[in-house]
Order: structure tokens, then C-alpha cells, then sequence
């Protein structure tokens, strides 16, 4: 019997892992229920372990099965760039890509540059959004992936893929949290961020009022670096001239910020499975992201 791996069951399992569905990985690999459940089969005698689990009337994935798809999404990831440097082998495409503002000038242009020299064939189409509007636009089939930050994406076959802590930050030259009520720079009233630092003020007792508002993550690193206000941001989004804040100045902590990895259901080709684990190759820090349960 063959110990290798083979590529096309293991892009079956992650559409299964993604999908959180039997059926809905067969549709999108273009495989019928049974053709994905032989090849589960097969692929589990391969590994020597059980990566299904029953529950009910579903199946769900067993520690085996999670630590499985890591190990898969890396294999195709070389299976893909390996193809992708020599001429007989390229992937052809166009991938439209949602990333947040808060991300897009910071971690993206490096990794989508890096990408581009590894599979020029493909043309990646990036539009800047709130994670609210990138997620709805998911649901609506206008893009085909997307990197959404904190809230509900889990219900929309998200995949935790980075997880940072969230910090109050001020100008290191200027005193704008030491002010009897807290001027705040925030997003809008879509942004998790915004609802995040108003209910821990409002729990901790702390006045404050919002006093700059910027969808643009830009506008709140300028209102924060003259000293008009303190915000919110990821610890990525840090930079020189500002300072953290916490409990020793007066301000509540946060919790973590996760962010989530979104598909369409039709972005299951070649291309898309690339450009997603590059993605997350490239910024994720978490093992193992959080996969759904997989129904028969």
C-alpha cells in the first residue's frame, strides 16, 4: 500500500474542514458525496488515523484530523509553488481579495508582492473595506476571500488565522489620556473595535467621548499622533510615537483581536487555495484555525 499523500484528497479535506460539510466540499470540489466520502476513506488509511469522528448526525473533525490540516494546507502550499517555478505548470486566474484598512498598508503589500513573484499568472484584485462589508460582500459572491477582524465571520466558514492582543494607544509626546473625559478616535459604527473600547469604558466608569471619526485606519494614526485622541489598535498596528496604555493609567483591558479567513462558496479552485495559504503562511500565528463541524 502507498504511503504518499495525495494532493487532490487532502484539497477534499480542507474543503471539508472550511465548509464544515460533506456535501458542500463535494459541490465545491466538483466531486459527488460519495466520491468525497471514498476519498476520506482513503485518505485516512493513508494517514493510519481516524480524521472523522460521528456526533450525531454529523461528522466532526478528531485532534488527528485538525492537526491535519495544517499539515495539508502546507503540502498543497509546496505542491502549488513547486508546479508554479517551472514553465510547464502555471495557474492562471483572477482572485478579488477583501482586506481591512486597518491591514491593507501594513502586513498585505509585502505578502501580495511575494505572491505576485511566485504565481504571476494570477491576478489578485484587492478592495479595502470595513470587515462588516467585506463579510456581506463574501455572502454575496463579489469576492472570493477575504481577512475580516474581530466578530461574528465564524457562521460564514471563517478560519481564525492570526490572533493579536488590542491595545489603547496614545501620542508618546502628548497627554490626551490624562483628560478628565477621553477624547476617543474610532471607526465607525460598524467597526468591532469602536463597540469594543465603549463598553469597557463604560464598565470601567470612564467619561469619554468620541471625538474623531475615520473608516480610514490612516485618519486614526493622525488624530493619535498629534495628540488629539486615544484609540484602539491591534498590537501589529503599534508604531513609534505611541504608547500603550492599561490598567496603570487608568484604562480597562481588551481582549485579543482575531482574524479570520473568509471564502466564497465558488472560490474553490487551484488559484484561491494558493492565494489562501500563502495568506496564511505569510501572516498567521495561529496553528490550527478554527474549523467547523462537518456535517453528512
Amino acid at each position: 500500500m502507498s504511503h504518499a499523500l495525495d494532493i487532490d484528497q487532502l484539497r477534499t479535506f480542507l474543503a471539508i474542514a472550511e465548509l464544515g460539510s460533506f456535501t458542500k466540499a463535494g459541490e465545491a470540489v466538483h466531486k459527488t458525496q460519495s466520491a468525497v466520502s471514498m476519498q476520506m476513506r482513503r485518505l485516512e488509511e493513508r494517514v493510519g488515523q481516524p480524521i472523522f469522528i460521528k456526533d450525531g448526525r454529523q461528522s466532526r473533525l478528531t485532534e488527528d484530523g485538525l492537526r491535519l490540516v495544517e499539515f495539508a494546507r502546507r503540502m498543497i502550499l509546496l505542491n502549488d509553488e513547486t508546479l508554479s517555478a517551472f514553465s510547464g505548470y502555471k495557474e492562471v486566474g483572477h482572485v478579488k481579495l477583501g482586506v481591512p484598512d486597518d491591514y491593507a498598508d501594513r502586513l498585505l503589500p509585502q505578502v501580495l508582492a511575494a505572491f505576485n513573484r511566485l504565481n504571476p499568472s494570477i491576478e489578485v484584485q484587492v478592495e479595502c473595506s470595513s470587515s462588516a462589508k467585506l463579510t456581506e460582500a463574501i455572502r454575496e459572491g463579489l469576492l472570493d476571500v477575504a481577512i475580516t477582524t474581530s466578530g461574528d465571520t465564524l457562521n460564514l466558514r471563517g478560519e481564525i488565522i492570526r490572533r493579536e492582543p488590542l491595545y489603547w494607544v496614545t501620542s508618546a509626546q502628548h497627554c490626551a489620556h490624562t483628560q478628565d473625559v477621553i477624547r476617543l478616535a474610532l471607526g465607525p459604527a460598524t467597526c468591532n473595535w469602536r463597540r469594543l473600547s465603549m463598553d469597557a469604558l463604560d464598565r470601567a466608569g470612564r467619561r469619554y467621548r468620541v471625538s474623531y471619526t475615520s473608516a480610514s485606519a490612516a485618519g486614526l494614526v493622525g488624530a493619535v499622533q498629534v495628540g488629539l485622541a486615544v484609540t484602539v489598535f491591534p498590537e501589529s498596528a503599534v508604531r513609534d510615537g505611541m504608547r500603550i496604555l492599561d490598567e496603570r493609567d487608568g484604562f480597562p483591558s481588551l481582549p485579543f483581536c482575531d482574524i479570520a479567513l473568509l471564502r466564497s462558496d465558488t472560490a474553490r479552485e487551484a488559484m484561491h487555495d494558493t492565494l489562501c495559504n500563502h495568506l496564511i503562511a505569510a501572516i498567521g500565528n495561529v496553528g490550527t484555525g478554527s474549523v467547523q463541524q462537518a456535517a453528512e
